[in-house]
């Protein structure tokens, strides 16, 4: 009899194991990439262009310029005026950076991909007022803009 219901609660457990991974609860049959996640960012936040950035920054407006580049990078070369706090630690550092959630802020990384996942990760935070340089920083040095 013990030996019955040993073989029944190992069947019992195989079954709701399985059970999870049919419904989706354990594991989900569709894997994501990373571009997969910038798409979904992307979808969900605001973009500016690099002009449209630019005009921004040179016709005085309030701004926070958030570089969320990796340090090593932004000591290469960065727009401005920007403050950098990388895409890594961005969710532990900017509310000591940037307290105020109504600010005004530019996100910018290298190309894009960081940017977005940052500018959708302010949002979330409760950030209202943020915008990703589409292009970043390639973009900036291209069309010859200042940098610093």
């Amino acid at each position: 009899m013990e030996r019955f219901r040993r073989c029944f609660m190992v069947l019992s457990v195989v079954v709701l194991f399985v059970a999870g991974f049919s419904s989706g609860a354990a594991l989900s049959a569709e894997y994501k990439t990373a571009d997969d996640f910038v798409q979904a960012a992307t979808a969900e936040i605001k973009e500016v262009s690099v002009a449209e950035a630019h005009d921004m920054i040179a016709g005085g407006k309030s701004l926070v310029i958030l570089d969320v580049r990796d340090p090593d990078e932004f000591k290469k070369g960065h727009i401005p005026g920007a403050v950098n706090i990388s895409r890594g630690v961005l969710e532990f550092k900017v509310a000591k950076e940037i307290p105020n959630r109504d600010a005004a802020i530019l996100v910018y990384c290298k190309v894009g991909g960081r940017g977005a996942l940052a500018a959708y990760t302010l949002k979330q935070m409760g950030y209202k007022n943020v915008l990703n340089m589409a292009g970043g920083w390639d973009k900036w040095l291209s069309a010859g803009y200042p940098v610093e």
